[in-house]
């Protein structure tokens, strides 16, 4: 995967998309590398929790590579479209926590990769937008399903209409990250926030993002049902027995993902 950077420390991958000369924009060689990316996440037990940014100072990932999109055919956008939309998808979908440093810009494809994530962080510089229709485009990634339910439909289509940046107070506020640091904290602290979730039971993890990302879709009464349904399988899990008997023995937990 030539267009990313990865690095492993106890149970927490981090990775980078590493085109700092292009500030990390996206294409088809990007978006490929992703998918396959967290497509091994996916299936790898030793990774526990993962943290994403981008290379360099500026940017997260600044948005798509116009030179290479303006020249696709209506269908050739359309399928560029599924590709990434499959690949965050992946991203969402992976079973473990992913936590987004975004430690410039993350603007277009750039704020759509971050949205795909669970959890997002921003360095005080971070501008992110969704700036699409100042070049007569919208989302293609994801974008316009992910961010209203994120800081409801109002919000979303005054910044996915406008195409206005936001800086990172203004995305803090609306509630599209969770939290601000400085720009040399920013890596540093989603790398440790996502170790403390390294250090949870993987099963419960799993159990429950497929709860809050599958219940989504679904009516309270259909998504009580859903979590009901995965309480019952924590409770077939050698990390339950576990996680319950080092309470009740006063010790910390050894989960093992089982």
């Amino acid at each position: 995967m030539s267009t990313l950077l990865t690095q492993d420390n106890n149970g927490v991958r981090r990775i980078t998309v590493n085109r700092p000369d292009k500030l990390n924009a996206l294409n088809s060689e990007v978006i490929a590398d992703i998918d396959a990316a967290f497509a091994e996440v996916a299936k790898d037990d030793s990774v526990r929790a993962v943290v994403l940014t981008g290379s360099g100072e500026k940017a997260f990932v600044a948005g798509a590579d116009i030179a290479q999109m303006s020249a696709l055919s209506p269908s050739d956008a359309y399928q560029f479209a599924l590709r990434g939309q499959r690949a965050f998808d992946r991203i969402e979908n992976c079973g473990k926590p992913v936590v987004a440093a975004i430690n410039g810009f993350a603007l277009g494809g750039g704020c759509e990769l971050a949205l795909a994530c669970h959890v997002r962080f921003a360095s005080r510089n971070a501008k992110i937008g969704a700036p699409e229709v100042t070049l007569g485009l919208i989302q293609g990634f994801g974008g316009s399903q992910r961010l209203p339910r994120i800081v409801g439909t109002g919000v979303a289509l005054e910044w996915i209409l406008s195409g206005d940046m936001m800086d990172a107070a203004e995305a803090h506020r609306i509630g599209l990250v969770n939290r601000i640091f400085e720009p040399a904290q920013v890596v540093d602290e989603a790398t440790a926030f996502a170790a403390k979730l390294a250090g949870r039971a993987p099963v419960a993890l799993k159990l429950a993002l497929e709860c809050v990302i599958g219940g989504m879709g679904l009516s309270l009464a259909e998504g009580q049902l859903l979590e009901a349904s995965h309480f019952g399988l924590a409770f077939a899990t050698e990390d339950m027995k576990e996680g319950t008997k080092a309470f009740v023995e006063k010790r910390k937990a050894v989960y093992k993902g089982k």
